[in-house]
């Protein structure tokens, strides 16, 4: 079970994320986990890794427009890495539904 709330301004009582932020976060770290599995099948050290995620927003659609993922490297990481551990991150299956939505559809039973 996942906990999930509203903001005061919407109803709820602030007392887990609203549904939306755990979207944002299934983003982030689906792509973290592919970075973290490409680094441990390599024995990459994880030491200074990180991973940040920022989201611009369009205030006339009222969306996020671009949603940018950052991953810090460790200390050391070996450069001829850098674009594969990108092409692991872009193997994010959350992103790859976003990419190619999957149709809706709501009922009532």
């Amino acid at each position: 079970m996942i906990n999930t709330d509203q903001a005061v301004s919407n109803g709820g009582d602030e007392s887990a994320p609203e549904p939306f932020q755990l979207f944002l976060a299934s983003i982030a770290t689906c792509a973290g986990i592919y970075a973290l599995s490409f680094c441990q099948s390599r024995n990459i050290p994880l030491d200074g890794m990180s991973l940040s995620m920022e989201c611009d927003w369009d205030e006339d659609k009222k969306r996020y427009s671009k949603m940018s993922i950052n991953l810090g490297l460790p200390e050391g990481f070996d450069e001829k890495y850098q674009k594969a551990v990108i092409r692991s991150m872009d193997l994010c299956s959350v992103k790859k539904h976003m990419m190619d939505p999957p149709e809706f559809e709501i009922t009532t039973y």
